[in-house]
């Protein structure tokens, strides 16, 4: 079997329109590919195993096999002396356990990488040394990031004996970022000293240049280990006042079990990012290519910050006033926050920084925000007798429906887990935010009363929503109670009662729902077929939702639980749930749709990895007797340019999955040891975000004007006509 993960980052991801073929080796996009093929390769398990977890993080689906051998003892395993016991040195924890330091060896970790380094360059930014970084990606798939800040200290080390630059590069915990009197940075994202030493450690190549002092200093290094002396020269009178670092480094291809092949657009939301957060710095980005005409770049600086990056996110929304946000310092910590509803909303957007990192899991900051965006709303709302029910609160999901917010700390000793840091810890910071927002907003609101009332007027119907959703949500439950009505009547269930061994297709029609249940194991495969397009969530509330029955159909059948409530995947009827539609425009928007659902509905799906997408091949090319899939156009042409030039073969294209007979879609589709799925995962929140809102938001305009532009990159040929 064949896994292939699928980020949403882009409209050309999901859009319907801009991807008329979806097909399993190419998602089209604007500027690059933004999809990754991983091979799996299936591992047979004992009989009562269907599913294994391999190294890099993604499932693969096991059919039933041979039994598990015994494990052979030997006397060398028995004895445990002080000989086993292993002292690594140096740089050789990296590599011995690289997934420690950047998170996978897989993609995630190969772009953790240019993190590492970017965040360095960006630190120098906040500490108001540099203005300008340079990433370049080469055509060598080495990457280069170049700063004009300070300059990594060259001159010698009295503890290390040897120079600055090679202890930063070659000693974990060595670096200029642990506060105090002695620390180089009063904010900054790094704080463990291992950032550069990792790469250093994970690139079979690097070298390092710095300017300073009127001189150039120079460095290879190889796998964590210099290969060349520091060497220095002095510069030319007219470069003599540069200053700055630059590592380019090269990957190694030993510790990475994917290609070596950095995402442009993966990349280019982290840099907008940063460059929303840093007003003063100007980031330029790169990808070289030996076609020129395929060279990409952009150069982003955002002197409005926080305010243009809410304006940019609600770019395809309707909002209620203009984008509000303030930046204030208190006890050290300096506080930078912009916020915007928005009429045509019904979830909230609300993304963390701290000391630019994004704290993807929350934290202390926006625990800080909730709690005083509701404190206020309520207080303003009762004191303007707009709120005249004095039983009545506001909650802070009602609060919330429809807003956009940003905040970003700078905290000069900040407390994250971990060396990937996705959540903020410090105690202090929640106090200092809480306080912060009240007197801003109370301020601000009590100076714009017309504001204040269309935010307290969309809170309060996302209140009478709630309260009719409530209704259609306690039917949901009392059909729960009883397993034997829970169930809807198209769903063909599974024998298997472990949800880790289950998986579902949701298909679409009746016409496909019989060929994938005639075709499916029913031990652990279970079919619901939908009746068309399911209702497009993102233009209506939840009591409408609620009242849906092919919605209802799939909260019941997947026992998706409440919207709202904390996720808990031990409460899902399947572990994998496998979205399969027809290969064209209609299929496509089906797709879109239930994807849009599951995002809004239960984001954590994406999280956990629940969510797959089937990909059925497109053609069946047949000579003879033998029978050929193929996925797409480009494998269909490669097929036939084997074949001899007078042979005679047939070829057939399936339009819907309807057209396939049951032993076909098994074989291509269904079969865990041949099929291709894509696994979808959501790595930029903001970016996934303004996606949906982009496709399937009530802003036409925007929408059309996005698909003309994505017209002028399709080429006539690409079109599945």
């Amino acid at each position: 079997m064949e896994i292939q993960r699928v980020r949403i980052t882009s409209p050309q991801d999901l859009n319907p329109w801009l991807v008329p073929m979806w097909t399993p080796q190419e998602c089209r996009s604007t500027l690059v590919s933004t999809h990754f093929r991983t091979n799996l390769r299936s591992r047979r398990m004992a009989s009562s195993g269907f599913l294994s977890r391999n190294a890099v993080g993604l499932r693969a689906f096991m059919s039933t096999g041979i039994a598990a051998e015994p494990i052979q003892e030997n006397s060398s395993s028995k004895a445990y002396g002080s000989e086993q016991i292993q002292v690594l040195e140096g740089l050789d924890p990296v590599r011995k356990r690289p997934g420690m330091y950047i998170g996978s060896t897989g993609l995630r970790g190969l772009h953790h990488l240019v993190y590492e380094i970017l965040d360095n360059a960006v630190d120098e930014a906040q500490a108001g040394f540099a203005s300008k970084i340079d990433v370049v990606f080469l055509a060598d798939n080495s990457v280069s990031i170049t700063d004009n800040g300070r300059g990594i200290p060259t001159d010698f080390h009295p503890a290390t004996k040897k120079s600055a630059l090679e202890t930063v590069l070659t000693v974990l915990h060595a670096g200029g970022k642990f506060g105090g009197s002695s620390s180089g940075y009063s904010v900054s994202g790094g704080l463990h000293g291992v950032g550069l030493s990792v790469v250093n450690a994970l690139s079979e190549a690097l070298e390092v240049t710095v300017w300073r002092d009127g001189m150039e200093y120079k460095q290879k290094y190889s796998r964590g280990r210099p290969v060349t002396s520091l060497s220095s020269h002095e510069l030319p009178a007219e470069l003599s006042a540069r200053r700055g670092t630059c590592i380019r480094f090269w990957p190694d291809r030993e510790v990475f079990t994917t290609s070596i092949q950095f995402d442009y657009n993966t990349i280019a939301s982290r840099v907008r990012e940063l460059a929303f957060l840093n007003p003063e710095l100007t980031i330029d980005l790169r990808k070289e290519d030996e076609d020129p005409e395929k060279t990409l770049h952009t150069e982003y600086c955002y002197a409005g910050g926080l305010i243009e990056y809410v304006r940019w996110l609600n770019s395809d929304k309707t909002p209620l006033h203009d984008t509000v946000g303030f930046r204030k310092e208190v006890d050290g910590i300096t506080i930078d926050i912009a916020l915007e509803w928005c009429s045509d909303a019904y979830s909230d957007t609300m993304l963390g920084y701290a000391n630019s990192i994004r704290t993807v899991d929350g934290g202390t900051h926006i625990e800080g925000v909730k709690a005083s965006l509701t404190r206020t709303l309520n207080n303003l709302g009762k004191k303007s007798k707009i709120i005249k029910e004095k039983d009545i609160s506001l909650s802070g999901e009602h609060v919330r429906e429809g807003l956009t917010c940003v905040i970003s700390v700078k905290v000069p000793n900040p407390e994250f887990e971990g060396q990937t840091k996705t959540r903020l810890g410090n105690p202090e910071v929640r106090k200092v935010v809480d306080q912060s927002v009240q007197e801003y907003l109370t301020e601000f609101l009590e100076l714009h009363p017309d504001v204040l009332d269309s935010i307290l007027s969309k809170s309060l119907n996302a209140l009478k929503a709630a309260l009719a959703a409530k209704r259609a949500r306690e039917l949901v439950r009392q059909k729960s109670v009883l397993k034997s009505s829970s169930l809807p009547g198209k769903l063909a269930d599974c024998s298997a009662t472990d949800p880790a061994e289950s998986e579902i297709f949701i298909v679409e029609g009746d016409s496909a729902g019989g060929s994938a249940k005639q075709g499916r194991d029913r031990r652990f495969q279970a079919i619901l077929p939908l009746r068309g397009k399911i209702l497009n969530i993102e233009r209506r509330d939840e009591a409408a939702m609620y009242k849906n029955e092919e919605i209802q159909n799939l909260i019941l059948g997947l026992g998706l639980g409440v919207k709202g409530e904390d996720f808990k995947k031990e409460a899902l009827r399947y572990h994998r749930i496998i979205i399969l539609t027809d290969a064209d425009v209609d299929g496509a928007h089906i797709r879109t749709l239930l994807l849009t659902f599951f995002f809004r509905y239960q984001k954590a799906l994406f999280d956990e990895g629940c969510i797959y997408v089937g990909v059925p091949p497109l053609y069946k090319v047949e000579r003879g007797k033998q029978a050929h899939y193929c996925y797409n156009e480009d494998e269909r042409r490669h097929l036939e340019s084997t074949f001899p030039s007078n042979a005679s073969y047939n070829v057939q294209r399936f339009k819907g999955l309807g057209e396939m007979m049951p032993l076909q879609l098994w074989e291509t589709t269904m079969d865990p040891e041949r099929r291709l799925l894509k696994q979808m995962v959501v790595e930029d929140a903001a970016e996934a975000n303004k996606v949906f809102s982009s496709l399937m938001g009530s802003r036409v305009d925007a929408r059309k004007e996005m698909i003309q532009n994505a017209a002028r990159t399709t080429k006539i040929v690409d079109l599945d006509i």
